[in-house]
């Protein structure tokens, strides 16, 4: 009975730390943060909860992002921006995803969409020359 309560008090813990983020993290983040709490965490424990909240649906994978898989805490269908020089994502909660879009993808498929992620890649203001820097 120890053994379960250790393993969901880890699971909740894993949980929580991601979405108590904006970071975007990877599982070594989450690993690293959870560390000094919980001495017998294992990466390999992280890394199946992390695999186990995508299948339930409570968190969501933005891929690879500088050679390491990136997670989500928030399902809410929203834009991200991904730096392609130092790798932050950034929520861009005012950019709208066009509703068409589901639509014209299910068209073209023939068949049901049940979820849609949009990044846009390119350079951060922290990563921008200044004198490039003009966009905003």
């Amino acid at each position: 009975m120890e053994r379960s309560t250790k393993q969901f008090r880890k699971r909740n813990a894993i949980l929580a730390c991601l979405c108590g983020t904006k970071q975007h993290p990877s599982a070594e983040w989450i690993f690293n943060q959870l560390k000094p709490e919980y001495p017998d965490l294992s990466l390999g424990t992280v890394y199946r909860n992390l695999t186990l909240f995508k299948q339930q649906g409570l968190i969501v994978s933005l891929g690879v992002v500088g050679g390491v898989e990136r997670f989500d805490g928030c399902t809410v269908p929203h834009v991200h921006f991904v730096c392609q020089c130092c790798g932050r994502i950034q929520d861009l909660h005012q950019v709208q995803i066009p509703t068409e879009l589901s639509a014209q993808a299910e068209r073209q498929s023939c068949g049901r969409i049940t979820q849609c992620q949009l990044s846009f890649y390119g350079t951060c203001q922290d990563c921008t020359p200044v004198e490039n820097s003009q966009l905003c």
